[in-house]
């Protein structure tokens, strides 16, 4: 299974808390994608929710609503949409050399961000996240700004466009895709029965 995401994306963040799960209970494990999903925007000629007029005041609503339906905790940040180029980065910078570690960031950075409502954009902001994970400082402020890192990110976002990944959370199962972060009832069916 193959779950793109932008850290930008509450819904994403809701997948975040509940993908591997799902795909333990059927014996799956989930690739995890930090994507941009601007570029997908410039596809789509779609534009962040919160630039949306009547949408954005909708996820307002409905981000503490789908939070207290899974009992996870929600904050809505200060700054939105966040700007994710270096906790994508981030993710991908260590995600070669030692994918566990590279997930528990990306948990952890969602957390930040949707759970306490901390900013992520900068490798600072990023960092104090990372650094409980024994994630060095400099090591992480050298490693996003690696052109191979950049070149990962930018490749990953386009394989992500090429697959039909439009929106975040997206979930490929064997390249079935499902979008949103209220499909995993679909998601968890699909695994049990093999489709439908």
């Amino acid at each position: 299974m193959d779950f793109y995401f932008d850290f930008a994306s509450p819904y994403g963040y809701f997948a975040a808390t509940r993908i591997d799960d799902i795909a333990a209970r059927h014996g799956r494990t989930v690739a995890w994608h930090p994507i941009l999903l601007s570029a997908m925007f410039k596809i789509s000629g779609m534009k962040p929710v919160m630039d949306q007029p009547l949408r954005g005041a909708y996820l307002l609503h409905d981000v503490p609503r789908f939070a207290r339906l899974l009992g996870v905790p929600v904050t809505i940040p200060k700054t939105m949409p966040l700007h994710s180029l270096v906790a994508a980065r981030a993710f991908w910078w260590l995600q070669p050399a030692d994918p566990a570690k590279a997930h528990a960031l990306a948990k952890a950075i969602y957390h930040a961000h949707w759970g306490e409502g901390r900013d992520m954009a900068t490798v600072e902001q990023v960092a104090e996240v990372a650094e409980p994970l024994g994630i060095s400082a400099a090591d992480l402020a050298a490693g996003v700004q690696d052109q191979v890192v950049k070149d990962r990110l930018r490749a990953e976002t386009e394989r992500a466009v090429q697959r039909g990944v439009f929106g975040a959370p997206f979930i490929l199962i064997d390249d079935e895709p499902f979008w949103g972060a209220d499909r995993h009832d679909q998601i968890d069916q699909w695994l049990a029965r093999g489709g439908w």
